[in-house]
């Protein structure tokens, strides 16, 4: 099959094509993201090979198939930026990956916390220029600390079991609970208890219609003041502006964050030479309490692994007629 694939960077095109030998699909790589300015390059190829960023909403779509493209093959596990009733009105089957290594999502958020709580990104600017002095560096144990787990999947699972190894108090909140999250020793508890209690808060659920700005004005300040807040998860969970007032207050001790609500326009690029024109941004990244990653957590050998060899195995099932593992479904 011949496929597009949006927002290449150079280690999808080496992973891709590895995946891709015994397969003999045709890659054409773009490095512009999908969106409706660069949908016309999708023309003539039968599927899309998209990642977070990529715009696949429903006038995307409607010139994705007129262009004669029947599949849309997502390079992650998030959907939230596809039509999918568009998709099922157009026929266009969407597959994504379901899983492929929570340990690196759920490390990176552990190495966040690590960094925001004892200041380390400081502790290295400082040192950097011989400034050994420690004022302003001080932490806090994890150990006997309350964490909470918003979102107990697989990944939310790996998180809760590496801090319940520093001796971590656990609890957690999903809409499904899951049984795997008990067996650790952790338990679920209802949001009041969550901003009473914990010390630290990490994200670790889909964005959905239900979850956007969970982390809200409202929420914050029922949280416990001086909280750290992760989030490795999708941008648009929190309300940045509402974060910021946060920060400002001291009501939020620390944030650190691989994911931003507008990040499309500004993550996997270098905008060094450049003047961001986007405030919050900039306002977030003069906090010395705050740490922001550009949507780094996926990002290990494992997991770039498995998902270009997911999403190759998933174009062959389509190519061959054979049912879609990975389909996802309108409705």
């Amino acid at each position: 099959m011949k496929i597009a694939v949006f927002s290449a960077k150079r280690y999808d095109r080496e992973f891709l094509d590895a995946a891709n030998r015994g397969a003999g699909h045709q890659l054409h790589y773009f490095d512009a993201p999908l969106d409706a300015d660069s949908v016309g390059l999708a023309a003539g190829h039968e599927a899309v090979c998209i990642f977070v960023n990529d715009r696949a909403d429903a006038n995307v779509l409607d010139a994705l198939a007129a262009g004669g493209t029947r599949l849309v093959a997502l390079r992650c596990t998030g959907f939230n930026n596809v039509d999918l009733e568009a998709a099922g009105r157009l026929g266009l089957k969407v597959v994504r990956v379901v899983t492929y290594s929570p340990y690196s999502v759920a490390e990176h958020a552990v190495a966040l916390l690590l960094a925001i709580n004892r200041k380390i990104h400081r502790a290295y600017n400082r040192t950097r220029d011989s400034n050994f002095s420690l004022d302003g560096l001080m932490g806090f144990d994890l150990h006997g600390k309350t964490v909470a787990v918003v979102g107990t999947g697989k990944i939310g699972c790996v998180f809760a079991k590496i801090m319940l190894g520093f001796g971590c108090e656990v609890i957690g909140y999903d809409k499904y609970p899951s049984e795997a999250f008990r067996s650790l020793g952790a338990r679920y508890t209802e949001p009041d208890e969550i901003g009473a209690r914990a010390d630290i808060i990490s994200l670790h659920c889909p964005l959905t219609p239900e979850t956007h700005h969970i982390v809200n004005a409202g929420s914050l300040a029922r949280a416990k003041r001086g909280a750290l807040l992760i989030n490795t998860s999708r941008g648009g969970l929190v309300d940045t502006e509402a974060v910021v007032e946060a920060l400002k207050s001291g009501q939020l001790g620390g944030l650190a964050i691989d994911v931003y609500e507008q990040e499309a326009d500004l993550f996997f690029r270098d905008l060094s030479s450049t003047v961001i024109p986007d405030d919050v941004i900039q306002r977030l990244l003069s906090f010395p309490n705050a740490i922001v990653t550009g949507h780094q957590a996926f990002f290990t050998q494992e997991a770039i692994l498995t998902i270009c060899q997911t999403t190759i195995d998933s174009v062959t099932q389509f190519a061959s007629g054979l049912p879609l593992t990975d389909e996802i479904k309108s409705g």
